[in-house]
């Protein structure tokens, strides 16, 4: 058993090992800190589109406005596709199938493909907001596949054509109504290279 009094040494001789130890701590400074600046968060950067070629402002299936026959194969690919000869081909809710309006839009960009040879063009397949995302990606790709298939059942070489599925990322009309969702359940053509 330990004596008081080897107690009271024992906490003294802690109390002088200890005490150099403690005097060596940094003693707060009296001048005031400033206070840690505090930074906003930065906005949200949104992730750029795919790249996609330019295409026509028009969204709906009437006749696209003449160009002259003679100045049609001088122009651009950005003025091309901006007034475009080729209209879009529209399809009914979750459907692939190209119905006879669709066929008749397509027989006719076939016509315009076969007087310019030298053009190249990428149908997109295109959806309306409704599904999933992975839903309207394949859908969209059905149906880019579908008019691919038909125009060159009509005589277009499949190495003149290509397909792409943006699925429900880039409607023509941003209105949540079945007129709007019509517009967007589309194949749309883009002159890619001439």
């Amino acid at each position: 058993m330990v004596s008081s009094r080897g107690l009271g040494i024992a906490l003294a001789i802690i109390c002088l090992v200890a005490a150099p130890a403690c005097s060596r701590r940094k003693k707060p400074d009296a001048t005031p800190q400033p206070a840690p600046s505090v930074e906003q968060p930065a906005a949200p950067v949104t992730p750029p589109a795919p790249p996609r070629a330019a295409g026509p402002t028009r969204i709906d299936d009437k006749e696209p406005v003449p160009l002259a026959e003679d100045s049609i194969g001088d122009r651009s690919l950005d003025e091309l596709n901006r007034n475009s000869p080729l209209r879009p081909a529209f399809f009914v809710l979750d459907s692939s199938d190209l119905d006879d309006a669709g066929r008749s839009v397509v027989t006719g960009n076939v016509e315009v493909l076969k007087k310019y040879p030298q053009w190249v063009v990428t149908i997109e397949g295109h959806c309306d907001e409704r599904g999933t995302a992975e839903y309207n990606l394949a859908l969209g790709e059905r149906r880019a596949a579908a008019v691919k298939t038909y125009m060159v059942s009509l005589g277009i070489a499949p190495d003149r054509l290509r397909t792409v599925s943006y699925g429900k990322e880039f409607p023509f009309d941003q209105a949540h109504t079945e007129d709007g969702w019509s517009k967007n359940r589309r194949a749309h053509f883009v002159i890619t290279a001439k």
